[in-house]
């Protein structure tokens, strides 16, 4: 996955007064001229029986689609469509798992869709959080619909083959271009990754009898029938993987693997640390249904995570690294993620070119237009209540702000999410379950903990990473005679931007292997001259640091700058998610779905190449054991 994103180029066809879709890349419609919605009915959703098989889920149990071409996402709408009609009434999931090389710009997708009238209430739910066309995984979550999407932009022969395997694909949509139109969608590379993903059980449709799909399909051992086709198409494809007689014999080879069906029933989670990675995991599983127990020494937000403002302001890579790249892969979820909350607000960051300018204007032309803008060095002189400065600048967006407490007070307003004050010191296997206990008293028993304590996570876990403290204060202050614009933050090693109608915010200073967290007067100072040195007129114009009000605090961070995220140890249901450094509101919401994905067994939203850099198991062969295994001592005050 190492292209950029082309969308898609289109002419339009009226045909019996619907506009219909025609791909100039592919010479073809995008759905039949007889009529697409029935034949997506009739191919893809009766194809592989999905009405009976998603009406008989069991509470909690989970269901994955695979599609080969998202296209206009009539498939997709189709069976979220059906999922309304047949889905029993319980905790029962439906997720989606899409690819598209050439996804439509939005506008087109919004014209395109109108064509269905009836799908227009979903068709609206999927244009809200249709992405942007960056290549990647964009997962998409509509959890009152117990539904999720995720849409891997890019080319099939590229995302099939880094998708991990975490729960298996239960039927597939084969569906994009004719194979004569398309045919490097139908390779045997990209088929032997799809059975790879899939598991005994797993069913297959597709409109295309193409002998490249039947004996791709026929070499894994997969059983094929030709039922009659929509209209007037004499056949269809229906296939199923039933295991044989060899199969029961022989173990398979680990990639044919069916895994192990989760047990479906809600789970009792314990989550250690209430900071923006705890917050966002108890989040992250109490919208699936399970119960989620918050501990904390002290109280949710009390340490890096609790400042006044949260930016999310990320460093983007080239464009060719986005679809594997944390902080450009987490900025997209994270936006879609906080938009659902009241604290969040939408904002523009102007971020200075301090060195390497051309490396960072050039991402402007390179990134979706209007994503990003290019802005020359500023000689023009102002008033000094706009901030000018002569370096070069970029002006990304597609940014936000979030205000860390109001967005804590929501998700523990949520009914499975409890919050419970205790220092937790020891946290071990029990049988099946995790046992917590706090200086020899026992806090409960259950399903699987996560560990989400910053520095304090080495010492309820054996072969943990060193985590080393960077203390950093912010700073805020009035300057209501003089207030940044309310959508503006500026960001140029430092940052600043309006904490509220009086008070900006700016910061902040970093001071690695520090974990002193006093308000100090040298911190204003040092949050002052970085704004100076960018801004000198409007600084000059602040009041003095002495009346600087301000927060220090200490981070976690990793050596290689990446979080802990994942399985402490192969037999026991003990996580860890740490380390998240100054970056932990872009980090968390992403890194959140991918550990619920690991803890329920679901489909996992990032590459195998990014799942590796961030596990746990990264550090195994570097640390040596510091305490007996999952014991701690109890912290002395």
């Amino acid at each position: 996955m190492s292209n950029s994103i082309q969308t898609a180029n289109l002419d339009w066809q009226l045909i019996d007064g619907i506009e219909v879709p025609f791909s100039q890349q592919f010479g073809d419609v995008y759905f039949s001229r007889d009529n697409g919605l029935f034949e997506t009915r009739h191919v893809f959703l009766n194809g592989n029986d999905l009405a009976e098989r998603l009406s008989k889920l069991q509470d909690f149990e989970y269901f994955c689609v695979g599609e080969t071409g998202f296209g206009t996402g009539l498939n997709i709408l189709a069976l979220w469509q059906l999922w309304q009609q047949a889905r029993p009434d319980n905790h029962s999931h439906l997720h989606a798992v899409s690819v598209e090389k050439f996804p439509l710009k939005k506008a087109d997708l919004i014209r395109a869709l109108q064509a269905w009238p009836e799908l227009q209430p979903l068709a609206q739910q999927l244009i809200a959080q249709y992405p942007l066309p960056i290549a990647g995984c964009h997962r998409l979550s509509f959890p009152e619909e117990r539904f999720s999407l995720d849409l891997w932009l890019g080319d099939a022969q590229d995302a099939f083959p880094v998708m991990p395997k975490t729960q298996q694909i239960r039927a597939w949509f084969l569906d994009g271009f004719s194979p004569s139109c398309n045919p490097d969608l139908w390779e045997e590379n990209v088929l032997d990754h799809i059975v790879r993903l899939s598991g005994h059980g797993t069913t297959f449709s597709s409109f295309s009898v193409a002998g490249v799909l039947k004996r791709g399909l026929k070499k894994h051992g997969i059983s094929i029938s030709r039922p009659r086709g929509y209209r007037h198409k004499r056949e269809m494809l229906k296939a199923v993987w039933l295991p044989t007689e060899a199969d029961e014999s022989n173990p398979a080879p680990a990639e044919k693997k069916t895994l192990q069906p989760t047990a479906h029933r809600q789970r009792h989670i314990a989550i250690v640390g209430a900071g923006i990675a705890g917050l966002s995991c108890a989040w992250a599983l109490a919208q699936r249904g399970h119960q989620v127990r918050l501990f904390d020494q002290s109280a949710p937000l009390a340490g890096g995570s609790g400042n006044p403002l949260a930016l999310l302001n990320p460093k983007l890579c080239p464009i060719e690294q986005s679809a594997e790249h944390l902080m450009t892969l987490t900025w997209q979820h994270a936006m879609r993620h906080y938009a659902k909350f009241e604290a969040f607000r939408p904002i523009q960051v102007r971020q200075l070119a301090l060195k390497k300018a051309d490396e960072l204007l050039s991402l402007a032309a390179a990134y979706p237009h209007d994503l990003l803008d290019a802005h020359a060095a500023s000689c023009q002189q102002k008033s000094s209540q706009h901030p000018v400065s002569a370096y070069p600048s970029l002006s990304l967006n597609y940014a936000g702000a979030v205000s860390p407490h109001q967005l804590r007070d929501q998700i523990l307003q949520h009914a499975l999410i409890e919050f419970q004050q205790a220092e937790v010191s020891c946290i071990q296997p029990y049988g099946a379950a995790v046992q917590l206990t706090a200086n020899d008293r026992l806090l409960g028993e259950y399903d699987h903990a996560v560990i989400c304590a910053a520095r304090h996570s080495m010492q309820l876990t054996e072969h943990y990473p060193l985590l080393k403290p960077i203390r950093g204060q912010v700073s805020w202050l009035n300057n209501s005679k003089a207030p940044l614009p309310a959508d503006q933050a500026y960001s140029y090693g430092g940052y600043c931007m309006q904490l509220n109608a009086e008070q900006m915010i700016l910061g902040a200073s970093f001071y690695p292997n520090r974990d002193d967290s006093e308000v100090l007067l040298e911190d204003h100072v040092h949050n002052y001259e970085l704004i100076h040195s960018v801004f000198p007129q409007y600084a000059e114009q602040l009041p003095p640091a002495e009346t600087w009000h301000g927060r220090a605090s200490v981070r976690a961070q990793t050596l290689d700058y990446f979080p802990i995220l994942g399985k402490t140890a192969e037999n026991a249901e003990i996580y860890s998610f740490a380390g998240l450094g100054s970056k932990g509101f872009l980090f968390a919401p992403l890194c959140s779905e991918i550990l619920a994905a690991q803890i329920l067994g679901e489909v996992c939203p990032v590459p195998i190449s990014l799942l590796n850099k961030l596990s746990s198991e990264r550090f195994k062969k570097k640390v040596k054991a510091k305490k007996p295994y999952f014991q701690a001592e109890a912290k002395t005050k």
